[in-house]
C-alpha cells in the first residue's frame, strides 16, 4: 500500500470510480447491492471495476492512520 501514490488513487477515484458521472455508476451499483438487486455477472463486474479505486483509497487511508 505504501507504494501507491495518493495522487494516483484520488485521480482513479474521480475518473474510473465515478464514471459515468450522471449518476455515478459505483453509487448506482452500491444501491443495487443494498437493495439485493445486484444479481447479474455484469453488475458484479461493474461494481468491482468502479469500486476498486475506492477500496484501495480506503485501505491506504486506514493503513496510513495505523502507522
Amino acid at each position: 500500500m505504501d507504494s501507491l501514490p495518493w495522487g494516483l488513487l484520488i485521480i482513479a477515484c474521480l475518473t474510473l470510480g465515478l464514471a459515468p458521472f450522471n449518476p455515478p455508476h459505483f453509487i448506482e451499483k452500491l444501491q443495487m447491492l443494498l437493495k439485493g438487486r445486484l444479481v447479474r455477472p455484469i453488475d458484479w463486474f461493474d461494481f468491482f471495476m468502479h469500486g476498486i479505486p475506492w477500496f484501495l483509497l480506503i485501505f491506504k487511508a486506514i493503513f496510513s492512520l495505523k502507522k
